[in-house]
């Protein structure tokens, strides 16, 4: 097997990364759309606001009558169009969001207003903006609002909604096969037996997959035998664009996927990063085909999607995914004797602008993740980071 040599973290990133090509785009519904990735510019086909209109309900009117009795001309609601141009000492009733008449320059809140006998109001004085939303303010017809590549979140829907983009285009979803090696395990419906544990790596993994927008594909369990690997990853080579598998990568004597993985044709790029948990990795390609061998371990194999696989899965849809990180204070101090690789460590917050690590046994330590709000990197060479230092966190 080649890439035997221990790869640092920025090393595998960068080369997952450059091998992800664009795997074609499709048109959706607009009530699809949300989580799936851009791959158009959507420009705007109308100024918004589309006219000037009031900010607020009250009466529209000259600034220059503001000191006279006001006669009322019309009622204008949202959605209707006025038909009196506001001349001097005169003004119109208007609602929220309604186009504002000619003639007017302000409106005044329906609460600096007194009634002046029937049809008539007048300004109670006090300090008075224009209380209009000009045209074109928020958006100018032609204005590119979203960029190839942006996730469509439900804020970016509503801009979709507001330029009429009902189909929009978006990049095609990835096809994930999903499957967990080893004798020892079961579905989490049975009963294990002795030397037997439930199948909890490739269920975490399928909703980490639909999290980052791609399509899973659930194989099963395959077993700790070449043949059993061999049908599986057929299988899977057949189905999807991505294959994940989830232990038997390791340097044991049942620890067989690369070997096959090799046998199906992949490229191993390489086999082994520099990181804790998950230091027995593989990636591999194959044309436009790509497979991940990830650890046993249920946090190693998280840990592992998040940092690797999930920007890779997102760069295929053509999303540059760049993970929000807040800087945090350290409650605690965070101390490790190995520092030969970087280690990802799951932390919680503690009160606002503090984490400290969460009790964590090891990369089988499952639950700890269920406590965790976040991960932190404690770089390769460090060992220790003081209580009060800063730390990037990154949610989870």
């Amino acid at each position: 097997m080649s890439a035997q040599r221990l790869t640092l973290f920025e090393e595998a990133l960068r080369t997952v990364q450059a091998r992800a090509c664009f795997l074609g785009m499709e048109r959706v519904n607009l009530d699809a759309a949300g989580g799936r990735i851009l791959a158009e510019d959507i420009s705007a086909d109308v100024d918004m606001p589309p006219f000037d209109k009031s900010a607020m309900d009250g009466y529209a009117c000259r600034r220059a009558d503001l000191a006279r009795l006001l006669t009322i001309v019309e009622t204008i609601r949202a959605g209707r169009r006025p038909v009196r141009r506001v001349a001097r000492g005169e003004c119109s009733q208007i609602m929220t969001g309604a186009e504002l008449p000619a003639g007017a320059d302000c409106v005044v809140p329906v609460e600096l207003t007194q009634p002046a006998g029937e049809g008539k109001v007048r300004f109670s004085g006090g300090e008075l903006r224009d209380n209009i939303c000009r045209r074109a303010e928020d958006i100018r017809k032609g204005d590119v609002l979203l960029r190839r590549g942006e996730k469509i979140t439900p804020q970016a829907v509503a801009v979709l909604a507001t330029v009429g983009a009902v189909s929009p285009l978006v990049a095609v979803r990835p096809r994930v096969a999903v499957t967990a090696t080893g004798d020892e395990l079961v579905e989490p419906e049975q009963v294990p037996g002795p030397a037997q544990i439930r199948n909890s790596n490739a269920h975490q993994l399928r909703e980490q997959i639909l999290k980052a927008g791609a399509v899973p594909l659930y194989l099963g369990i395959a077993p700790d035998t070449e043949e059993g690997l061999d049908r599986t990853i057929g299988e899977a080579i057949a189905r999807s664009d991505v294959v994940l598998l989830s232990g038997g990568v390791s340097m044991g004597k049942f620890d067989l996927v690369p070997g096959v993985l090799e046998k199906n044709g992949f490229e191993l790029l390489f086999s082994k990063i520099a990181v804790k948990p998950g230091m027995p990795t593989v990636f591999g390609v194959r044309d436009n085909l790509f497979c991940f061998g990830l650890p046993g371990n249920p946090v190693s194999t998280f840990v592992i999607f998040e940092i690797i696989v999930k920007p890779f899965l997102l760069k295929l849809m053509g999303h540059d995914y760049r993970p929000f990180v807040a800087p945090l204070r350290l409650a605690e101090t965070v101390s490790r004797r190995k520092s030969d690789r970087d280690q990802w460590a799951p932390v919680e917050r503690v009160g606002i602008d503090c984490v400290r690590a969460v009790e964590y046994h090891g990369s089988a330590h499952l639950n700890a993740l269920t406590q965790a709000e976040g991960l932190i990197r404690i770089p390769r060479g460090e060992t220790q980071i003081e209580k009060g230092g800063i730390v990037n966190v990154r949610p989870i």
